[in-house]
């Protein structure tokens, strides 16, 4: 018994070392940074490069989208920190519900333009059938990932 048990030990240790062995060589060839790249920074390396453009656009047609539905939550979720700390939900939620029963859901944001200055923009845009809600130059920030309505 301690023979059939020394064996498959020793054979699972040479399987183990034979697998480690072939990636080990492949893996190191391949994982080395020729000397003529340049290394990013810790900065680069842990954050994907992000489309500010095309984000902050998503961001101003998701809030105005649940603005103009009565989504409260997603609503209030995208407002910035310094927004949330000056209206509570429930008072942010009653803004949005009422825009939604005055004027229904089907008002989308068109015409998105933006003026980015590193974590801060300027947003100017339409609000489709409802010239009055139409936006110049509304603060949005990124924080926490993503870009949130700063206009408070």
């Amino acid at each position: 018994m301690y023979t059939r048990a020394t064996t498959s030990l020793t054979t699972a240790a040479l399987l183990l070392a034979a697998l480690t062995a072939c990636a080990s060589d492949d893996d190191a060839a391949e994982s080395k940074p020729s000397s003529s790249a340049a290394v990013p920074s810790a900065k680069e390396s842990a954050d994907p490069p992000r489309d500010d453009a095309a984000e902050l656009s998503n961001a101003v047609g998701y809030y105005t989208k649940a603005y103009f539905e009565g989504d409260t939550d997603t609503a209030y979720r995208a407002l910035s920190q310094r927004c949330r700390a000056q209206i509570t939900p429930e008072a942010h939620g009653a803004v949005v519900t009422q825009a939604a029963k005055d004027y229904g859901p089907d008002h989308e944001a068109a015409d998105i333009g933006a003026n980015l200055l590193g974590d801060t923009a300027s947003v100017s845009y339409k609000v489709t059938g409802l010239p009055k809600f139409d936006k110049k130059e509304q603060p949005w920030t990124w924080e926490d990932d993503a870009w949130k309505y700063d206009a408070c």
